[in-house]
């Protein structure tokens, strides 16, 4: 009921409800005001955030360049100093689940070599400044440490402005990497022709940026790698590893080259050692002729001899596969047992093939049905000879259609029988060279939880390379990793037949690659490529590619020329071989040396001698042989031209075809090549 008022009378305190009555209006007024004084306020404070705090800033400054936090993104960024450009972008907890970064926590601000940064009970961040390997190059070690066991971590590194090189062999390999795509999965070293879209055979723990950073991750990571075209590859733990930690260190250097010289030559330290470079003269000739006997094979290995005799290119070696290698074996010896009598008609002559060599080929499966794997699983002793996942249990597994048990390479037991084995064999059968297949790392073993007691991963590759490193240096092995530096030939992964970058295309880059990683002694697939099943039907292609290997360190032939092409091709081809001997060989081991004593690679990028010139750094189809030869062959279908990157800017290049002389640092303009021809130029200051 409203209170009643009597004219010109007031009450006693009267005055005080008429106050409240007069404000009550500006009630809804004074809040208003209030509310625009808080939003006003909140705008203020976002603006100042926004404007007035810089939106990168300083964790961590030395003398070469530093680390700023991006507060946007949640990246590092690797600065090179005093210009400030940057070197390299780094996203950095992507599996952290947070929507957007929290603001940096520097947990260890007390110290001025590292910088703390951490996300609510999820994982912590640490970098920390690192000795530097050479003056010049600075590091960085950065480790991310997971507070939860389900807790993915991955680390993206930008390809924006920024060509990547090193890491993994791939199906259809790129110069850069750049170009590369390939889901999240193990890294680990694999076999591209049963996997094509897993690793292959040759990687390492080591990326290498054009703006001259490098990425090396830490040898007992559980290491996941994916790499998206042309936008990021990414570095990741997998997941439900018991909180295991991401770690790796970040160099910066002056320039591409300075950061390989100082950081990826490294790699396996300085003890290196050289294969039989008897092998870089000698041709290989596969054998593919009849297997079903002894006899059969051994006059199939006579009618070949006979046919590269007549053609003049009876030097070099024949290599036989892995079961023409068992067939004339004969014999599969097993602890305990006596041989079997051999047949004197199919008994094996080394003379047969003379002035050939032979080469004969193992591996580390054994079938199922063999009398070893019997013998082993009687006497209860299959944990120490295969791999298993839960012992005894071997782990099964198909090799070449059969269903296959793997050599468990940290048994002295298995090892001594397989070293054994291969001795005997290549005694009996009077070879000079074995090669050994099938040894990727296993990507079942890198993800089986809890990790099994043998080695997982690239770890089973390099513990069976230092095991056939004892074998002597006449050795060749499918696959490397973290075995540079050992006296072992590695086999290229075999190619398609055809002109593609799982073809012709992607030899180059394989060159690179192999060689970048300190691989330089690897034996290229055969002329024309492997995996088409029949004999090529493009002589344009099998030249070109018989042009390319000419200037590798040995020629292989799967399909004879004179099988392939007209007369021609098989002149060619002598005049090939011959070239390759007497001019490709000796450069070969004169920068071996180089190589024993610097690590620096044999086979060489374009930006090697250019490395601050963007056009180098995707240069894919030239390599450089040192510093003083280029080769530039054709690589595209129909071409008779193409045009060449002279690398190297106040040097002067040779055309050893038409002794032209052109300056370095320019790019010739559809130069000619025909089919008989491939561009090669030499240094001449």
């Amino acid at each position: 009921m409203p209170l009643s008022r009597h004219t010109g009378q007031m009450p006693e305190a009267t005055w005080t409800l008429g106050l409240r009555e007069m404000t009550e209006p500006w009630k809804g007024a004074l809040g208003c005001l209030g509310v625009a004084v808080f939003f006003a306020m909140t705008i203020g404070i976002i603006s100042w955030q926004a404007l007035e705090q810089p939106p990168e800033e300083w964790v961590l400054r030395g003398r070469a360049g530093g680390v700023l936090w991006e507060r946007r993104r949640g990246a590092l960024l690797l600065r090179a100093l005093p210009g400030g450009r940057t070197a390299a972008v780094v996203a950095v907890g992507g599996g952290v689940p947070a929507a957007e970064p929290p603001p940096p926590r520097d947990r260890c601000w007390h110290d001025g070599g590292q910088f703390c940064y951490a996300w609510e009970e999820d994982a912590e961040l640490r970098v920390s400044l690192q000795p530097p390997p050479a003056p010049g190059t600075e590091c960085y070690s950065v480790r991310w440490t997971p507070l939860r066991p389900d807790l993915t971590l991955k680390d993206c590194f930008s390809m924006a402005n920024v060509s990547w090189y090193g890491g993994a062999s791939v199906r259809a390999q790129r110069w850069p990497l750049n170009g590369a795509e390939s889901p999240p999965q193990p890294f680990v070293s694999g076999d591209l022709s049963q996997s094509p879209g897993g690793y292959g055979p040759v990687l390492e723990r080591y990326f290498l940026g054009s703006t001259g950073v490098t990425v090396t991750v830490e040898p007992d990571v559980p290491l996941f790698l994916s790499l998206e075209s042309n936008r990021h590859f990414c570095l990741e733990s997998p997941a439900g590893s018991a909180a295991v930690p991401l770690g790796y260190q970040l160099c910066l250097s002056p320039d591409v080259a300075v950061a390989h010289r100082h950081v990826g030559t490294q790699l396996a330290g300085p003890a290196r050692a050289m294969p039989d470079t008897a092998l870089l003269g000698s041709p290989i000739w596969r054998y593919h002729g009849p297997e079903g006997s002894a006899a059969k094979i051994k006059r199939g290995l006579r009618s070949l001899a006979k046919r590269l005799k007549r053609h003049r290119l009876q030097e070099g070696v024949l290599a036989l596969g892995e079961r023409c290698t068992a067939v004339l074996a004969a014999v599969d010896h097993v602890p305990g047992e006596r041989r079997k009598r051999q047949d004197p008609a199919g008994a094996w002559d080394p003379a047969v093939v003379a002035p050939l060599q032979l080469s004969i080929t193992l591996s580390p499966y054994t079938s199922i049905a063999s009398p070893l794997f019997l013998r082993s699983l009687r006497d209860g002793q299959t944990d120490s000879y295969w791999l298993s996942l839960q012992p005894p249990v071997p782990l099964l597994t198909m090799w070449k259609g059969r269903l296959c048990a793997r050599l468990n390479v940290t048994s002295e037991v298995a090892l001594s029988w397989f070293l054994a084995r291969a001795r005997r064999l290549r005694q009996a059968l009077g070879a000079a060279y074995v090669v050994v297949e099938g040894a990727e790392g296993s990507a079942l073993l890198d993800q089986a939880i809890p990790p099994p007691p043998e080695p997982v991963g690239d770890r089973y590759t390099g513990a069976l390379a230092a095991a056939l490193a004892t074998l002597g240096n006449s050795t060749v092995i499918s696959a490397g990793a973290g075995s540079s530096h050992l006296p072992l030939f590695v086999q290229m992964s075999p190619l398609c037949s055809d002109w593609s970058h799982a073809g012709l295309k992607g030899l180059i880059p394989s060159v690179l690659h192999y060689s970048l990683l300190g691989y330089n002694f690897f034996i290229p697939d055969a002329v024309g490529g492997t995996l088409a099943g029949d004999a090529p039907g493009d002589p344009e292609l099998y030249v070109r590619w018989l042009q390319i290997v000419t200037f590798l360190p040995v020629m292989a032939f799967s399909t004879p020329p004179w099988l392939c092409c007209d007369a021609w091709v098989v002149n060619l081809t002598r005049q090939c071989i011959r070239r390759h001997r007497d001019f490709v060989v000796p450069l070969i081991l004169k920068h071996s040396e180089e190589w024993l004593r610097l690590g620096y690679p044999i086979f060489r990028p374009a930006w090697w001698l250019s490395p601050t010139d963007p056009t180098a750094f995707t240069v894919e189809d030239e390599f450089l042989i040192g510093d003083e030869v280029l080769v530039a062959p054709i690589t595209e279908k129909g071409q008779a031209w193409r045009d060449i990157y002279l690398p190297g800017e106040g040097h002067l290049w040779l055309d050893t075809n038409t002794a032209r002389v052109f300056d370095g640092g320019t790019i010739l303009r559809n130069y000619s090549a025909s089919l008989a021809e491939v561009p090669v130029f030499v240094k001449t200051s």
